[in-house]
């Protein structure tokens, strides 16, 4: 029997939404034929609409009936048309199978409306790529790469794989990964996704992730994992659907006992359907889903926008979260008469380009970012533990620690202490530097706030959201950035068992906690918070394994829009079960009193139903403004 079930389900699915609306328009011109028919027909032509649009919802209860015992609308809505039928109101059963048919055609688009920014993934997926060695250029499958491997991509292209920029410079279209319409400067060293158009320039890469491991795939993942019926308030809507076929039935049972007509019986039974109780929940949570999608977040589970909307404290991990996650030269201060600030840079990027640590590889790239020419190295020396010496522009150049200077028998002037130690308490590191044997000053690195940081931590304390700060950075370095960014409550050296303990007590005292984090060591937190966000682009797969939400383009400005939108969506499922209920109870009202009959009940009725839907699907577009922005 189960197998004939499943065999009937799948014959209903075919054809999809273009069947559904063909089979739709079918009948609503059958229903118009029978309401003003010039002439009696043989044979009503709101038959059409109930087999059309009828059967498929009986074979529906039927299935739900026989394989789990599933009670829900349409279990309701078949009895509805059966009585419908066997009173002779066959426009009644013809118009409440159509609208019935509607609302869910309706969902289903809104739904597909949703999911569209990302699915469009799957159709974006690279096919070929361009693999270099040593016979030359070949095009091979985009599944066939592999990691290490040189590839080039031309104008025009998508990125078949994640990599990074070996040569070249280009302007990258990655609307496809977060919605952004503007093209984005790219050149040697920069990251590449998959998915990604190449606008201009033909580039060298390397790749770095391949295959299911790739940006799109990985999308694609968590996209397909996004189910609106895993959230608490469906399952809630589901429970009131069964209760409102027991008292559809025990009312209209008792009506027909009490008045004797059965049309008034049958009357309650189509208005009492709760098919805008159940359809129009899920379409709000998918609808926000779909919004949160075209903001930069994947949302893997309904039930975490639910959740959210209830939180009253964030917490941060800082590297890689509020700030880039990697070291960038903030100052550069030259001792020495007649060299500029900006040529003692230089004369250090160029002695580190040789260096394969990554304060030195930091060193350099952030004098390349800021238009600088590495001049030629001469006699490079790695010095382990202490740092580099090379010839730039005739002048021997040394940088490193203090020990590297002691070796080289010099000191550090008095009169530059306080500035250093004023760097250090900002949680900076220090490159010093001398030249040509004397001490020449010093370069300081420290982790760069991430821009948009300081505006989205002030936005979701104006919502009522407490920012705290988790890190496992020295406390000097937290404090620093935590005093920037306006965070209050900061912890700093803690370890992924200090975050956890943190989250526990606040969870103990109550309150519900999101947490926001990139790497492995945040996994834990992510999976242990009540809502855990993840950094998509550069945060690792573990973090995005374990959170509920995925941040793809690692931006948190558009975080306090996430929180306001999930408490909208909220107000919205709040304000669609108090409408659908409160129609429902009126129009039993009125159908037991006489005043609504079975064809007028099922326009209300299913009307209403098509209201909730539409309202859910108002969330798509919906766009957060601080002012009354959670009403």
């Amino acid at each position: 029997m189960h197998a004939l079930m499943k065999k009937l389900e799948a014959l209903l699915a075919l054809g999809g939404i273009p069947k559904d609306i063909v089979l739709l328009v079918l009948s609503g011109l059958s229903l118009l034929l029978s309401l003003f028919a010039p002439v009696p027909l043989p044979l009503d032509p709101a038959w059409v609409a109930i087999v059309l649009c009828g059967l498929p919802i009986v074979l529906e209860a039927i299935i739900g009936l026989v394989t789990a015992f599933d009670i829900k609308a349409d279990v309701l809505v078949s009895m509805a048309l059966i009585a419908s039928v066997c009173i002779g109101e066959h426009f009644a059963a013809g118009e409440v199978a159509f609208i019935m048919q509607l609302g869910a055609l309706l969902e289903e688009l809104t739904v597909a409306r949703a999911r569209a920014g990302i699915e469009k993934l799957v159709r974006l997926t690279p096919q070929t790529a361009r693999v270099l060695s040593d016979g030359g250029e070949r095009v091979i499958p985009a599944e066939a790469v592999q990691v290490g491997d040189r590839l080039r991509v031309l104008p025009g292209e998508t990125v078949p794989v994640d990599g990074i920029i070996l040569s070249g410079q280009t302007s990258i279209n990655q609307a496809v990964m977060t919605g952004e319409s503007l093209p984005v400067d790219k050149g040697p060293g920069d990251q590449v996704s998959s998915g990604t158009v190449n606008q201009f320039g033909a580039f060298e890469m390397e790749a770095s992730k391949v295959g299911e491991d790739s940006s799109v795939q990985r999308m694609i993942r968590l996209v397909q994992s996004a189910d609106a019926g895993k959230a608490k308030i469906v399952g809630l809507a589901d429970r009131w659907a069964t209760w409102v076929v027991v008292i559809a039935l025990t009312a209209a049972v008792l009506t027909w006992a009490v008045s004797g007509e059965i049309i008034r019986a049958v009357t309650i039974l189509v208005v009492f359907c709760p098919c805008a109780l159940v359809l129009a929940t899920p379409t709000a949570i998918m609808a926000a889903i779909g919004n949160a999608t075209r903001h930069g977040f994947l949302v893997r589970e309904g039930d975490a926008l639910e959740r959210l909307a209830g939180v009253t404290r964030i917490t941060f991990d800082k590297t890689g979260t509020l700030t880039y996650g990697r070291p960038q030269v903030t100052a550069a201060r030259s001792a020495l008469p007649g060299l500029p600030d900006n040529a003692l840079f230089g004369l250090v990027a160029s002695a580190e380009q040789l260096s394969e640590h990554p304060l030195g590889k930091a060193v350099v790239q952030s004098y390349l970012r800021s238009g600088g020419v590495l001049s030629p190295a001469a006699d490079f020396r790695m010095i382990p533990g202490e740092g580099v010496g090379a010839r730039v522009d005739g002048r021997t150049v040394l940088a490193g620690n203090e020990k590297l200077l002691h070796a080289a028998g010099l000191t550090i002037p008095d009169a530059i202490r306080p500035e250093l130690d004023g760097c250090l308490a900002q949680g900076c590191t220090l490159i010093l530097t001398a030249v040509d044997g004397t001490f020449a000053g010093f370069l300081a690195l420290s982790d760069t706030i991430r821009p948009e940081s300081v505006q989205t931590i002030a936005q979701l304390a104006r919502l009522g959201v407490q920012p705290v700060l988790l890190t496992g950075d020295h406390r000097s370095a937290a404090e620093a950035i935590g005093g920037q960014l306006g965070i209050p409550e900061i912890h700093a050296d803690c370890l992924p068992e200090d975050k956890l303990r943190y989250l526990e007590g606040c969870q103990d005292g109550g309150q519900k906690v999101c947490m926001i984090g990139d790497g492995i060591n945040d996994a834990p937190a992510l999976k242990k918070a009540n809502v855990g966000i993840a950094m998509g682009a550069e945060g690792s797969d573990i973090a995005a394994d374990a959170a509920d939400i995925v941040l793809v383009d690692d931006e948190v400005k558009a975080l306090p829009h996430l929180f306001a939108l999930s408490r909208r969506m909220m107000t919205t499922i709040r304000m669609n079960l108090t409408f659908s209920m409160g129609l429902n109870f009126l129009s039993i009202v009125l159908a037991m009193t006489g005043a609504l009959n079975p064809v007028v009940g099922a326009l209300v009725h299913n009307a209403g139903s098509v209201v909730v839907i539409v309202h859910s699907a108002l969330l798509l577009r919906w766009h957060f403004r601080e002012r009354g922005a959670e009403g």
